[in-house]
């Protein structure tokens, strides 16, 4: 396992941080969850969101911001707790009220319209990670290009596979999470929320012998860094190209609704990734000069080559102003 904390590393810009990722999905319950920690010591500031996906189209929301001039032990902010155990095995927790929307859109607008808050409920997550896969760190394999537009997701970037155990209850819903699959990140450096133009990020399980996660940030004039990996039977295999074949928006040009990716590995072998957008949770991000970017957290369904059986995460990026 990489290190946990790269303190040490840090330098002087404000926006420099350190942040911790965990998705999973039961497909028996068609439930979906998400959580993010991310640390900035220079500000300081301690950052947290969790987010439920419901089978009906409903979305639940935490979130906290508070003063962390230091890294927690375990990691924390506010109720969001993730407990690294050892090497591949960690603990995420949360127990508190959360949101609830008919609409899972509408959930950063529940500030400006309170009327749409459906529902306030007591939720409690304790979900066991435990790796089925070494740690894949994306900056081995860039091109010296890729990791220099990268820079403005970060300096490392690393992804782990896991099966999920556990429980969620959300109200008097008790759910028994079962060998479900679920995947962490953890990246540090200066993450640009709005001075790139687009990125994507896919985390894709078809089983726990296959899957892809495929990534990319793209510049205002047209510059790209991409980078991910595949995983299969047992083995991580680098990303070596990604092309854009297309991706369609709303009219906003903000909600995904798909998009069509042609990949090579580095094993030389040539994949077509298809990936449709299912409920969204946008999140905004405003800077001090008034730029705005929208990310887009979002369950899809994914085809890889013949493979129909994709689910995961369908997340974008894109700059409004």
């Amino acid at each position: 396992m990489e290190p946990l904390t790269h303190f040490h590393l840090r330098t002087n810009h404000p926006e420099w941080n350190e942040s911790y990722y965990f998705v999973f999905y039961s497909k028996e319950h068609e439930l979906g969850g998400m959580s993010r920690l991310g640390f900035k010591p220079n500000k300081p500031e301690g950052m947290t969101f969790f987010f439920l996906f419901l089978p009906d189209g409903a979305g639940g929301g935490y979130f906290q911001l508070n003063k962390a001039r230091e890294y927690s032990t375990p990691l924390r902010v506010g109720k969001i707790i993730h407990e690294n155990i050892d090497d591949g095995y960690w603990r995420y927790h949360f127990k508190g009220k959360m949101i609830f929307v008919k609409n899972s859109e509408d959930l950063p607008r529940v500030r400006e319209d309170p009327s749409l808050v459906e529902a306030m409920k007591s939720v409690k997550m304790d979900l066991e990670f435990k790796a089925i896969n070494d740690t894949y760190e994306y900056s081995e394999y860039m091109t010296p290009e890729s990791l220099e537009v990268g820079k403005k997701a970060g300096d490392k970037h690393w992804e782990q596979i896991a099966e999920i155990n556990g429980i969620i209850e959300i109200g008097e819903e008790k759910y028994s999470i079962q060998n479900e699959l679920g995947q962490r990140d953890h990246t540090y450096g200066v993450r640009d929320w709005t001075g790139v133009g687009a990125w994507f990020y896919y985390v894709i399980w078809f089983d726990k012998n296959l899957a892809i996660n495929p990534a990319a940030v793209i510049t205002d004039d047209g510059r790209t860094s991409t980078g991910g990996f595949l995983y299969k039977e047992g083995k991580n295999i680098p990303l070596k190209e990604i092309k854009i074949i297309q991706q369609e928006f709303r009219e906003d040009g903000i909600f995904p609704v798909s998009s069509e990716l042609e990949i090579i590995d580095l094993q030389g072998e040539q994949h077509y990734l298809e990936a449709r957008a299912g409920s969204i949770i946008p999140v905004p991000f405003k800077d001090e000069e008034g730029n705005e970017s929208i990310l887009i957290q979002s369950f899809g369904k994914f085809k890889l080559d013949e493979n129909s059986k994709g689910y995961g995460t369908f997340e974008t990026l894109r700059r409004v102003t």
